[in-house]
């Protein structure tokens, strides 16, 4: 496995950091969730977030990951669809900036964007505007489009619309493409677990889940968790935090440690945990490397603010995993 495929809900971040917990009651946002929010809902919450100073990037989970990789050094590309506007045409060129190949489809709707609320204890909550985004369908995944990769990564937000997520992970798996997908949030999970369940179980190689998560998928706390869901695929994985993470693959179980820093923002950790953990094993390197990887990766993330890392955290981070 040497280059990935990865598709996803293309929205700009828009990131900003309280003082407080008043805008998540305000607009009675469940703390750590990820909540859909209609256009006028957004405008709103957007406008308070300028007031107090946000920053704008391209986002979206799987992106995220796919870019992080991208980063790492591997070929890569993302399939997602943006408006027909300034911020759609931001999305595409940043894209390309981070070296992954665009493949984005222009809708009618404007560009998505998620508003990344960063309360003091360093929680994320996402209150999200899907716009264009929605608006990606079964025919936009075309099965040439997975030629030339080997791994097609793909984020559980898309579960809004089950057709697309089900043709997407059906149609990379009919390709003999390694298929790894990363839950999202818990309440999207929670909603949609039982088929969630059945296409996993269908076409999944790699499933990546916090401990939230992998409780709404099982029922279960994480260790029995990680145990339910390695029978539905190739290869678990739980992240549990400050605690590290689990990683099961028929008879075998692998703990690794959480790097000891200090949180500045949890925003993208599992994203970037996943683009460590898929860019080990394109390396061939065995399941405990990839976890150190991702972990390494999760690490420098959650030290700073946002989804991108600048230039010297990639130099930092290139010498740790050469070392592992």
């Amino acid at each position: 496995m040497k280059s990935i495929l990865g598709t996803g809900n293309a929205l700009v971040d828009i990131l900003a950091v309280t003082k407080d917990n008043s805008l998540l009651e305000k607009y009675s946002l469940p703390k750590g969730s990820m909540q859909h929010v209609d256009e006028q809902k957004a405008g709103e919450i957007y406008e308070e977030l300028k007031k107090i100073g946000a920053s704008a990037v391209t986002g979206g989970s799987a992106a995220n990951t796919i870019a992080g990789i991208s980063k790492l050094g591997l070929k890569t590309g993302f399939i997602g669809k943006t408006g027909n506007d300034e911020l759609g045409d931001f999305y595409n060129t940043d894209l390309e900036t981070l070296g992954v190949k665009s493949l984005l489809r222009r809708g009618e709707k404007g560009t998505g964007r998620a508003m990344v609320i960063i309360t003091p204890d360093s929680e994320r909550t996402f209150a999200v505007y899907l716009g264009a985004a929605i608006e990606m369908t079964p025919e936009d995944i075309n099965p040439p489009i997975f030629d030339g990769y080997d791994c097609f990564h793909i984020e559980g937000y898309l579960l809004q619309n089950h057709d697309l997520i089900e043709t997407a992970m059906k149609t990379a798996h009919s390709k003999g493409k390694i298929v790894s997908i990363d839950l999202a949030s818990y309440n999207v999970v929670d909603e949609n677990v039982d088929f969630l369940h059945d296409t996993v179980a269908a076409y999944a190689d790699i499933v990546f889940a916090n401990a939230e998560e992998a409780r709404a998928f099982t029922g279960e706390e994480p260790e029995k968790a990680l145990t339910a869901i390695s029978r539905l695929c190739d290869i678990a994985v739980v992240k549990i935090g400050a605690q590290g993470s689990l990683v099961k693959q028929g008879d075998k179980t692998y703990r690794v440690e959480a790097c000891k820093v200090k949180p500045v923002d949890l925003t993208g950790a599992g994203d970037l945990y996943a683009s460590g953990f898929l860019y080990g094993l394109a390396q061939g390197k065995d399941l405990e490397t990839c976890a150190k990887t991702g972990t390494a990766c999760a690490a420098e993330i959650i030290q700073v603010i946002g989804t991108k890392l600048p230039d010297d955290s990639w130099s930092r981070l290139h010498a740790v995993i050469d070392k592992l």
